[in-house]
């Protein structure tokens, strides 16, 4: 099990109003949650499909036995309330571009490694532009992060939350009882890429091996086939960021 610091006063607190209102919603079943690290660091990367996916990962992995933490939009801490709840539960502020604001990057990775945390980063960076909500292509702040802390990386795959929340939806649809399913995979071999120097080209073939894995684990949801190409909003002439309707 985890070390009983991890779920803090104020964590406990947040799961007593979070998880009972999640259940009233959703039935999240996790599938080889076995494969989830109980101590020790490492970045788990999950597909993103849904504006309520945050909150369906940070439930799956407290109910796998850690303790969720998340790089978020540095935007968000100056949300009064909201800021002051995730400084306090050591969420990790980053700007659009994947960079830590106020902070070295490699301060955040030896932060990862030295409190032994688990921090959720969903490596394409916004909701997925393919119109079947497979993965599209993945950013590199994921493989980043796991590559300078030398942590491992835990692809996972969800499938469920855009019934519950469409993409880009404005509000939740809980009736009827939405059943999610989340999967948690083996963690990709970044063996190959550990201890070289981090160059684009290289942080972009450990990203395609990650989404590969995570694309790998949604089939196994959906019992269904991606795409051979992976969605590329660039070659598509779509904006990497914001609102898409298409």
């Amino acid at each position: 099990m985890p070390r009983r610091s991890e779920r803090t006063p104020l964590f406990r607190a947040l799961a007593g109003v979070v998880l009972p209102s999640m259940a009233a919603m959703a039935d999240i079943r996790l599938h080889h949650a076995d494969r989830v690290p109980q101590d020790g660091a490492f970045v788990m990367a999950p597909n993103h499909m849904s504006e309520i996916d945050p909150l369906v990962t940070a439930v799956a992995l407290w109910k796998a036995g850690r303790v969720p933490r998340f790089m978020a939009k540095e935007s968000l801490f100056r949300v009064p309330g909201l800021g002051a709840i995730m400084r306090g539960t050591g969420q990790i502020p980053v700007d659009r571009g994947g960079i830590v604001r106020g902070a070295d990057p490699m301060a955040a990775a030896r932060a990862l490694v030295e409190q032994r945390l688990a921090v959720i980063i969903y490596p394409e960076g916004t909701l997925t532009r393919d119109p079947d909500l497979w993965p599209m292509r993945g950013k590199t702040g994921a493989v980043r992060m796991a590559l300078q802390a030398d942590v491992p990386l835990i692809p996972v795959a969800h499938w469920g939350a855009q019934r519950l929340m469409p993409r880009y939806a404005r509000g939740i649809r809980p009736i009827p009882r939405k059943r999610i399913d989340v999967v948690f995979g083996e963690p990709v071999d970044l063996a190959a890429y550990r201890g070289g120097a981090m160059d684009q080209a290289t942080l972009l073939r450990a990203t395609d091996a990650v989404m590969q894995s995570i694309t790998d684990l949604l089939e196994e949801l959906r019992g269904e086939t991606a795409p051979a190409e992976r969605w590329d909003p660039a070659k598509r002439g779509q904006d990497e960021t914001g609102r898409f309707d298409g």
